[in-house]
Parts: structure tokens; sequence; C-alpha cells
């Protein structure tokens, strides 16, 4: 079970001296981004899911969620999205539409799960998350519980964390790094991905 709730909530709230807000939809929208666009903001965690909603999503998914992801999804956030989705944590997408509203919503886990899933995947990989960079993805291997990144074409780990909370924790202070106090890329084009 994950236990680094509070550094990753305070890694996540690094921008918050940029202004905050909280959505109609309970979303909190962490620092404003006014050169991404008018209502771009660097940052975004999600209402986390209730028990219902999460059997829900094991449901359409076909499978049980591991532990560690059920404990982020519905002790934390429904997904995430740091650095105006550089990179981002799938969770359950509630509200289809292109509204602004709509768009303040984690990316859906069903999409690379059920629709976009590598052709060389496994049964036990559970994609969870990606990056904007080259399209790279988030893996958990139900069998070992390690998260791996891999292309989108193709499965085979170009790198490895033990653990969910190793991984957001490592990745989020990572990227901070390759960006300004402000958020802006320090330079632009800098490969995000972490191989």
């Amino acid at each position: 079970m994950m236990q680094n709730y509070s550094e990753i909530h305070n890694l996540v709230f690094k921008f918050e001296n940029l202004g905050t807000h909280v959505a109609e939809n309970g979303a909190i929208l962490i620092g404003k981004a006014p050169f991404l666009g008018r209502e771009a903001w660097l940052n975004k965690i999600y209402p986390s899911l209730t028990h219902e909603e999460i059997l829900e999503l094991e449901t359409s998914l076909n499978q049980r969620l591991p532990v560690e992801l059920k404990s982020l999804l519905n002790e934390f956030s429904n997904g995430l999205n740091i650095l105006s989705s550089t990179l981002s944590i799938y969770g359950l997408r509630k509200q289809l539409g292109r509204s602004i509203e709509a768009s303040r919503q984690p990316f859906s886990i069903l999409t690379p799960n059920k629709l976009e899933r590598p052709s060389d995947s496994k049964d036990s990989f559970l994609f969870i998350g990606g990056y904007n960079w080259d399209g790279s993805l988030l893996y958990i291997d139900i069998e070992t519980s390690k998260i791996h990144c891999c292309t989108s074409e193709s499965a085979n780990s170009k790198f490895c964390w033990k653990t969910l909370d190793e991984m957001l924790i490592s990745e989020i202070k990572r990227l901070y790094t390759l960006f300004d106090e402000n958020g802006k890329e320090l330079k632009e084009g800098t490969k995000t991905i972490p191989y």
C-alpha cells in the first residue's frame, strides 16, 4: 500500500503559488499556466473514487486493480496530470465531452487497456499512465507489482520501478528539474521520458 501520499501531495502542490482552483467536478487545479492557454493549469488532481466506482472500473477492465493503484485512486486521487500532462496517471473518466469541465478529468484507464494495448502486452500488464512527449506508456505487471515504462508500440520494458509510489515520487522530481519555477520548459523540446 502506498505510504507517501504526503510527499506526493507536496510535490503536486509545488506550483500552488501560481494559483489554485477547485473545478465544479471537484478537480483541484494547481499552477495557472497562461503561457499554455487561458484555462491551462500545470498540475491536476481529481476527486478520489468510491469503493463502488472502483468495482465499476474493475468490472469494465475485467480484472481486479492492484492494491497500490486501488489505494491511490481511492485514498488520494482518481488519476493525476503533472506539468500539463507531461506525465499522466489514468483514472475513471465519468463524463464525456469537450467542454472545459469535461476536460478536467483524468485520461481514461480503459482506453490503453481495451482499445490501444501494444500487441505484445501480456495479460498481466495493466496500463496506468503515460507521457505526452512521445506517447510512452506506464504499466503495472500484476504478477510482480513493478511499474514499467514502454513505448506505445511495444510493451518491452525500457525502465522499471519497484513500486507505484517510488515511480511517482522519482518521476515528478525528475520532471521538475526540466521546468522552471513557472512550469515552463527550461529547454523546449527536451525529452521528458525516463529512458
